[in-house]
């Protein structure tokens, strides 16, 4: 994470010098997808002039084809995630021809427990790691700046009190909290709050619902920065199935963050956000911004 954090304040600091200072921009497709994007091909070690594929395969595998937001169909949507699979796969080839590397395909290549991954089984794999990587943290960085103009108060109290930004990025974390849900399968017969859950039973995880828990969270739908108990948010899952990326979603965060305050760069809010059509990841299609006078 030492090394990660200078390639990634290098490439923030590209990014914000970089905008547009007079006419307003998208803050997802510049800022938030920019660097998540630039992040997740470090990780594959993927052909970086390509990397916006990556972002693209994300959203065709969590917006609905319906809302024709991405795509139009779910035939579509097959086809292109063929494509992906496909292109994975000559990367695959290449890195098992390869001594090991510390990419993440290298090592599914070199390692006993998933070098043998059928087709379906590397694409499921990836498509984890992609969105994991990808629609989480990106969502996240633009739910920040959108939070901080809508909660004013609060951008000044970082200001005044930059040592906040690590508690700032967990209540970002908390507040926009990118998966609505994950679903599990029940393995035995369990009563959770007086309701008969029976082996077999998809259970329906609302993290969501879990991160405006009043009984956890005082006055959980208001935006604080420096709240009691931020970081019993549960944005990254809990025991087993715990986020692996979380250490370096929270660096990505709390860098950018870093360099705002360190730059004095404020942006302001010049139109209203586009939320994607997903009912899985919860997040922005664009988010109009442009320098405050």
């Amino acid at each position: 994470m030492t090394k990660l954090e200078g390639l990634i304040r290098s490439r923030v600091k590209a990014i914000l010098a970089g905008l547009p200072r007079n006419e307003a921009f998208n803050w997802v497709d510049m800022v938030s997808i920019e660097l998540t994007t630039q992040m997740l091909a470090t990780l594959f070690d993927f052909p970086f002039e390509d990397r916006r594929l990556l972002t693209y395969w994300s959203d065709v595998a969590v917006t609905a084809p319906e809302a024709g937001q991405t795509i139009d169909s779910w035939e579509k949507r097959s086809i292109i995630l063929s494509e992906c699979l496909e292109y994975f796969t000559r990367l695959w080839n290449e890195r098992i021809k390869a001594e090991p590397r510390l990419d993440l395909i290298s090592m599914m290549a070199h390692s006993p427990a998933t070098r043998r991954m059928a087709p379906s089984e590397f694409l499921g794999n990836l498509i984890l790691l992609i969105v994991g990587g990808n629609d989480t943290t990106r969502n996240s960085i633009t739910g920040g700046l959108l939070f901080m103009n809508q909660y004013p108060s609060e951008l000044l109290k970082l200001i005044d009190n930059p040592q906040l930004v690590s508690s700032a990025v967990s209540e970002i974390i908390r507040y926009q909290m990118p998966i609505s849900h994950m679903r599990r399968t029940a393995a035995i017969d369990s009563t959770v709050g007086g309701k008969q859950i029976r082996e077999g039973d998809n259970v329906v995880m609302w993290y969501i619902s879990g991160n405006r828990d009043e009984e956890i969270f005082e006055n959980a739908n208001n935006f604080v920065i420096d709240r009691k108990h931020v970081r019993q948010h549960v944005w990254f899952g809990f025991g087993i199935h715990r986020c692996l990326g979380r250490h370096l979603a929270q660096l990505q965060l709390r860098v950018l963050w870093e360099e705002i305050l360190a730059e004095k760069l404020w942006f302001k809010v010049v139109g209203e956000p586009e939320p994607i059509a997903s009912s899985f990841v919860h997040g922005y299609s664009a988010l109009p911004v442009r320098f405050a006078a």
